[in-house]
């Protein structure tokens, strides 16, 4: 087997094993680090057609110090989310050695997963309006629904 090929078994695996682990929380979890680099360059790119539109204008364009916070920022996503799993993984095993048979494996880290999702959904949307693009505003309108409706139930979940 070619150095390539075992590279390619071994991240197969690993992906595998992940995978089997988070369940329904590995394709989330991947929709939302494409979501965030999708929001990222699109978020360049709307910088640059602002840039365009007002060149006398230092407020607009690209900004490195913007980018980097941006990059933070999204760090700290995946640190809420490891959060949100780590009380999902506590939980379900305190409840196990109390004698509590759980009917779902992972609560907080889907909904937090998914709540991340739509946000940067919606951030996508706005980088496309400020790149002059059309948007349909009921699109726009249906993530924020979504979003708000996954903020309902995390609150149904918190009065138990």
């Amino acid at each position: 087997m070619k150095y390539v090929e075992t590279v390619q078994v071994f991240i197969s695996g690993i992906l595998a094993y992940i995978s089997a682990k988070l369940g329904f929380l590995f394709p989330m979890l991947l929709l939302l680090m494409a979501m965030m680099i999708v929001d990222y360059v699109t978020g360049m790119m709307a910088s640059k057609a602002e840039a365009a539109d007002h060149p006398e204008d230092p407020a607009y364009g690209w900004n490195s110090k913007k980018g980097v916070k941006g990059i933070i920022k999204k760090v700290g996503y995946l640190c809420v989310i490891a959060v949100a799993m780590v009380m999902d993984y506590v939980i379900i095993n305190v409840a196990g050695a109390m004698g509590y048979d759980m009917p779902v494996t992972a609560v907080f880290g889907r909904m937090v997963t998914i709540w991340y999702l739509l946000n940067e959904m919606l951030s996508v949307i706005e980088n496309a309006r400020r790149m002059g693009a059309p948007v349909p505003e009921w699109l726009a309108k249906y993530i924020a629904v979504l979003k708000h409706k996954v903020d309902q139930a995390g609150e149904r979940e918190e009065k138990g």
